[in-house]
């Protein structure tokens, strides 16, 4: 769970950090495409794609899938048939995975371009899923007849459509084929700020039908199987994972291949068209992908906030004459102060963890950003040869003059690797500090806070991130990308990168690390009243403070501008610290008299 929260966090900030400064100044102040290979920061931008939307994106669905299944087989412990079928299913469900990818198929030719057709494209991939889906059922239902488990074969049912529910319900909120994303664009007519609002009123308003899934899907469940039902529908909708992360690692596959195009100037430009078209349909599979990895993440961590439970207080069957720890304390009452307290604080941690993982996004884009307009300004003829290219000149190798790219590289990688402390630290320590020195019921609160809280906040930041994305996009199809409402809209997808590709899925592995966490030292809490030996809490509580002040005084939680250290010790005199845009030159030293 841990190496999951770094490889997407760190992921994240790597992958965004070059695409916001590879977009802000190549795009925005240099007028130049989209993966033109004289952006210093398009190589970190690529790379970017594998590291977090692949590494990143397969750490997190992993965790999941082995989180849901150590939570069934946590959740059924007092029965062999219970504790061996979330294993069964999930082997069965691998197969199923492999038999689907063979059903993958288009007989689209991508010769009409940017107007191929979108649908035709997504049914494509959507058939090896159903497929898959398809065939785990056949299987399940084998494997639960043998296991004499039926009522848990309607919960992996449950858990099979939720899964393919929310998949499709987030296609319609991020992809350009439907109104929302439609309606993102057409407010680039009156700038940028009416593109962020419009976004951000999607992103909030696709948190409705995912959730009412979710919980239809809760409730059923457990009205057929208890904590155990909701378990195993987690193991149900992550049974066939292998196709559907194959799907969403589809999309960061087609932006590189269109990356890989626009580098080459001896690719014909039919390929970036086609590309393009793939590039579009990959952002709508990931976003799909992402929708699917929060709703998996909400029912694995309903699973390991049961399992915990479980483990953490002993409970006698029959309520009516309950004399355990749990009952002398007053039970799980909402209404408790302690409980709620831990509520309240649980809420506010994905809010922190979104804001710092934002932050760190915006502080190493930063860096990008003064590394990309150095370059631009002293590296010689590289800005002119950007001007002609950009003019349709054609360059020959010869007067042709690259960019220092590795230099872009090690900023996203330091950055990255840096800004990730903060936000891991934290996650770890939050449960134990809690449940040392407050006790397992606070813990609980906290827990639930944090996966209602999370939940709303990733499916937010996620979708909308996703439908910016494309409406920058449907710019580029409609052919308005270099107009000021194509420009608004590129505004509105730099917004949106850290939103979907950062603060929102890492926010998944959040609430799963702080339910596993817990449930790995529930032994260690069990039947504790509150505060009792509260002294064993104080040492992460103050390994959290210490860890904050450390990252204070190391300069990496901080609201200093980065790009006030950079550009060498010289003093600027006013005219250089009004520096703006590639098209100010600074003057030389032996100039600024003239």
């Amino acid at each position: 769970s841990a190496i999951a929260l770094f490889a997407r966090v760190a992921g994240g900030i790597y992958t965004k950090a070059a695409d916001v400064g590879a977009d802000l100044v190549g795009k925005l102040e240099a007028g130049i495409d989209e993966d033109d290979p004289h952006n210093p920061a398009v190589i970190a931008d690529n790379v970017g794609d594998n590291v977090g939307d692949v590494a990143g994106m397969g750490a997190d669905l992993f965790e999941s899938y082995v989180g849901s299944i150590i939570a069934a087989a946590t959740l059924g412990v007092g029965s062999a048939d219970k504790m061996l079928l979330p294993f069964f299913l999930s082997a069965a469900g691998v197969v199923c995975a492999m038999l689907g990818c063979f059903a993958v198929s288009t007989n689209e030719t991508g010769k009409s371009g940017k107007n191929t057709n979108m649908a035709g494209l997504m049914w494509a991939l959507e058939k090896g899923m159903y497929l898959a889906g398809f065939l785990f059922v056949g299987a399940a239902a084998g494997i639960c007849a043998w296991l004499k488990e039926m009522k848990s074969f309607g919960c992996v049912i449950i858990g099979l459509v939720a899964g393919m529910m929310i998949g499709k319900v987030t296609e319609y909120f991020t992809s350009f084929d439907f109104a929302p994303v439609r309606s993102i664009t057409d407010r680039g007519k009156t700038g940028a700020a009416t593109v962020v609002i419009q976004g951000l009123g999607v992103g909030m308003l696709s948190c409705v039908p995912p959730t009412v899934i979710i919980v239809a899907a809760i409730l059923a469940c457990a009205a057929l199987e208890g904590d155990y039902g909701v378990a195993i529908a987690a193991v149900g909708m992550l049974a066939t994972l292998g196709i559907t992360l194959a799907t969403d690692a589809y999309g960061p596959v087609a932006d590189n291949a269109g990356g890989l195009a626009e580098m080459d100037p001896s690719v014909p430009s039919y390929v970036r068209d086609r590309t393009d078209c793939l590039d579009a349909l990959g952002n709508t599979t990931a976003a799909t992908g992402k929708g699917f990895a929060i709703g998996s993440a909400v029912l694995t961590s309903l699973s390991l906030l049961a399992a915990f439970k479980a483990q953490a207080f002993s409970s006698d069957i029959d309520k009516s004459t309950d004399t355990s720890a749990l009952y002398a304390m007053g039970g799980l009452d909402i209404g408790d102060p302690v409980i709620l307290s831990g509520v309240i604080f649980g809420a506010m941690l994905p809010y922190m963890f979104a804001a710092l993982t934002m932050i760190s996004v915006g502080k190493a884009a930063a860096e990008i950003i003064q590394e990309v307009r150095r370059q631009f300004a002293e590296v010689d003829g590289l800005l002119n040869v950007i001007k002609r290219a950009t003019a349709g000149e054609t360059i020959s190798e010869e007067e042709d003059v690259l960019p220092e790219s590795d230099r872009c590289v090690k900023i996203s990688t330091e950055s990255s690797v840096r800004e990730m402390i903060a936000p891991g630290a934290y996650a770890i320590l939050a449960p134990l500090f809690v449940g040392f020195l407050v006790g397992p019921r606070c813990l609980m609160g906290m827990l639930s806070g944090a996966i209602s809280s999370g939940c709303m906040v990733a499916i937010m930041m996620s979708n909308a991130g996703g439908a910016w994305d494309n409406s920058k996009k449907y710019c580029e199809a409609l052919g308005i990308k270099k107009t000021d409402q194509g420009k608004a809209c590129i505004v509105g997808d730099t917004v949106g990168d850290p939103f979907k590709d950062t603060s929102g899925p890492s926010l998944n592995i959040l609430i799963k690390l702080m339910s596993m966490v817990s449930l790995t030292i529930a032994p260690l809490l069990r039947d504790n009243e509150d505060w009792y030996r509260s002294y064993l809490g104080v040492v992460p509580l103050a390994l959290f403070i210490i860890c904050s002040a450390v990252l204070v005084m190391k300069g990496i939680l901080t609201w200093k501008d980065p790009l006030g250290d950079l550009g060498g010790s010289d003093a600027k005199t006013p005219e250089e610290e009004g520096l703006k845009s590639t098209d100010i030159e600074i003057a030389g030293p032996g100039e600024k008299d003239l």
